[in-house]
């Protein structure tokens, strides 16, 4: 048997419970790994809330959660990881659970904790994929929107590592943490896009937005085009004539975990860690993301 988090209807965290269900088997090419950390991503708090029934319908009950870390205990068929491995990434079944299901175990170096592997799983995909994806080289001047978020603060950190001149819309409390990594951080709200053109007159190449604050227009007019702007949180994206990143599986770069993962060994990326509950009290951690009492990526612990 396996300790998780449950719910069985949409609502708001007090629908999480802790359950007793069976520990799941690893498949051919899987591993189960004993739960070290599990990362609280906003997806979560969506799907729970029934905001993305259109697009993610639940199969009640749901067990949330994908982004793992752990000490593989099991190993199927064919897996590229063994027993005693320490290991994270996507798990296929499992989540906010005391065992989790990988397809793709990436192995964890030493040098970083499961706090922060797991914290780093997709918002470190997303950030590599979106600078990937925009095509943005070294000399070229990247305003990335949400800059203080979790995928905009390792956004800044890839991007800043590569020669690239980083402009970030943020909040107030984020500026001064945003200019410590190499960025030349702005306020967002009314004027952001003045503020943007004093802070960079050289003029903005790329657009990466991860703030999904209908700030598509005034960035493809700073570009000058709608092919050099990307977003992952605009849903009106389409209309615009701009890409969206994330919706399709495809799309992503698993590929990068691994290189992600020696960045931060080598000290080279920080992942923002904004809280660490037990995984009984997810519920009061989802309460708190969503009230605002934390800043950077929230961990639960079996």
């Amino acid at each position: 048997m396996s300790t998780a988090i449950t719910y069985s209807r949409y609502g708001g965290p007090d629908v999480l419970t802790l359950a007793e269900v069976d520990a799941p088997e690893p498949g051919p090419g899987q591993v189960r790994i004993k739960v070290r950390a599990v990362s609280v991503n906003p997806i979560d708090l969506k799907i729970r809330s029934g905001m993305m029934d259109g697009v993610f319908p639940a199969e009640f009950p749901v067990l949330p959660g994908w982004d793992v870390a752990g000490v593989v205990d099991k190993a199927g068929a064919g897996a590229t990881a063994s027993v005693g491995d320490e290991v994270f990434g996507v798990a296929s079944v499992g989540g906010y659970s005391e065992y989790a299901l990988l397809d793709r175990p990436v192995a964890k170096p030493k040098e970083v904790s499961f706090d922060a592997a797991a914290a780093m799983v997709t918002v470190g995909e997303t950030a590599y994929r979106g600078l990937h994806h925009l095509g943005i080289e070294e000399g070229d001047t990247l305003l990335i929107h949400g800059a203080g978020g979790s995928v905009g603060t390792i956004a800044v950190q890839l991007a800043v590592s590569r020669g690239i001149t980083v402009i970030g819309t943020a909040a107030e409390h984020d500026t001064e943490r945003l200019t410590k990594l190499g960025a030349t951080a702005v306020t967002y709200g009314t004027g952001w896009a003045e503020r943007v053109r004093a802070a960079a007159p050289q003029g903005v190449d790329r657009v990466f937005d991860a703030s999904g604050a209908g700030v598509l227009p005034d960035s493809i007019a700073l570009t000058g085009d709608a092919a050099r702007v990307l977003t992952i949180a605009d849903m009106a994206a389409a209309q615009h004539g701009v890409r969206f990143s994330g919706a399709d599986p495809a799309d992503r770069f698993p590929q990068a975990l691994p290189q992600l993962a020696e960045l931060i060994a080598g000290g080279e990326l920080v992942v923002p860690i904004g809280g660490r509950y037990p995984l009984a009290e997810a519920a009061r951690a989802h309460a708190d993301i969503e009230a605002r009492r934390t800043r950077g990526k929230v961990i639960l612990t079996p």
